[in-house]
């Protein structure tokens, strides 16, 4: 019945000659969505021989049942906007095209920024293009670092516990804490497993070793053991589970810091608050991960096919890159666009975009294993009980690998 309700959205009454796409997509926060939309309808105006009708299918929580239903069921959408970790589940499946040959005949190949290719590649094959990307950092409100007498934005792991601890206070003396340094994403889900991998990459920690799942190892063990001493001395508390997205607390002045991207800038923006952001302090090693979100081409039909790369070559171009980056604050990954006057100009009024642009070079992809999911929900379940209490990181990381290699 999902399947079936979906698919029914994306028949064909069309007029004769025009070929539809369907589009599904999660793309968020609403003001997102808007930009797109107006540039999808940009695009169809200019292409009255293809009509891409953008599909919303909710958070990644609530599309990956949808998506893999519709694959399964031989129901699949044109075009899937998703993170591109679900590579390998869908080359697995046999659902998607590759695009190497199409990129290279296209000439769009040499527009993509280099990073972008790790979240491309799988067996010597391109089975996505980038929509956009980004990275997180951590965000501060200048203000409460200036009535705590801080001065220096710390760099490391230590520098950060102390910076947090200067700024949890008890404000109105009555012996609760009012304002806590940093929030910390809590939850078993992608986003808290996004937010938590640069502290394991700087901790020199992995999650495969020859291919294959392993989330025992120091440098996972010292990053969860990081996030248990900021929550268990207080100085950071920890979001509601599986919202570590949400900017309440940080707007409201309840926390100092806290991670998120460049993709919250017109919230903030929006809210009048004082705000900036640094680096993701390192312990051994300089470490970020890329995020963003990558365009996949399902198998359907030649007709299907060829109109739906015909919308894959507006959202490479630097038309639609420029203009997405400057109305959303996702970083372009068109090279034209990231150089064109424009965005230029975006970056010298918001100098903080720096901070991301600078991350990028040390930026990781995600694993593009079949099985990732399993791999980032076990990893999430391990974060939570150790945040929580519940058990050791040593412990919730070796009952994580244990599922894993039962799984």
């Amino acid at each position: 019945m999902l399947v079936v309700g979906l698919t029914a959205c994306q028949g064909n009454n069309q007029p004769a000659g025009v070929t539809k796409v369907t589009f599904w997509h999660g793309i968020n926060p609403p003001e997102n969505r808007d930009v797109f939309e107006k540039l999808l309808a940009e695009f169809n105006n200019n292409n009255p021989e293809i009509k891409v009708e953008s599909i919303y299918i909710g958070q990644p929580d609530q599309q990956l049942p949808k998506i893999i239903s519709a694959v399964v069921g031989n129901q699949p959408p044109d075009l899937l906007w998703y993170v591109p970790q679900l590579t390998g589940k869908l080359v697995e499946l046999g659902a998607i095209k590759p695009l190497e040959d199409w990129l290279v005949t296209s000439g769009l190949k040499a527009e993509i920024i280099p990073a972008m290719f790790s979240t491309m590649e799988l067996d010597n094959h391109l089975w996505s293009i980038p929509f956009a990307t980004n990275n997180a950092a951590i965000f501060y409100r200048p203000s409460l670092f200036a009535k705590a007498g801080i001065t220096k934005l710390p760099e490391t792991w230590s520098e950060l516990k102390e910076v947090a601890t200067k700024l949890t206070k008890d404000l109105d003396n009555d012996g609760q804490i009012d304002q806590h340094g940093l929030l910390l994403s809590l939850g078993t889900g992608e986003w808290t497993v996004f937010t938590w991998l640069p502290f394991i990459y700087s901790a020199n920690g992995e999650l495969l070793v020859d291919n294959q799942p392993e989330l025992v190892n120091p440098g996972t063990i010292k990053a969860l053991e990081f996030g248990k001493e900021l929550v268990d001395s207080g100085v950071a508390i920890l979001s509601p589970p599986e919202r570590g997205y949400e900017l309440d607390q940080f707007i409201s002045g309840k926390v100092a810091m806290q991670m998120t991207g460049p993709w919250t800038l017109g919230q903030l923006n929006q809210t009048g608050i004082d705000y900036a952001a640094f680096p993701i302090p390192r312990l051994e090693t300089k470490a970020a991960v890329l995020g963003g979100e990558n365009v996949f081409l399902f198998k359907t039909n030649p007709t299907r096919e060829a109109a739906a790369t015909k919308f894959l070559e507006y959202i490479l171009s630097a038309e639609f890159q420029t203009k997405w980056a400057l109305e959303t604050g996702y970083l372009p990954i068109n090279i034209q666009a990231e150089q064109s006057e424009s965005y230029q100009r975006m970056k010298n009024e918001n100098p903080i975009l720096e901070v991301f642009i600078s991350q990028m070079d040390w930026a990781r992809s995600r694993p593009l294993i079949s099985n990732y999911t399993i791999l980032s929900e076990n990893l999430g379940r391990a974060i939570e009980a150790s945040l929580l209490g519940k058990a050791t990181p040593k412990a919730a990381l070796e009952a994580s690998q244990k599922r894993l290699e039962a799984s």
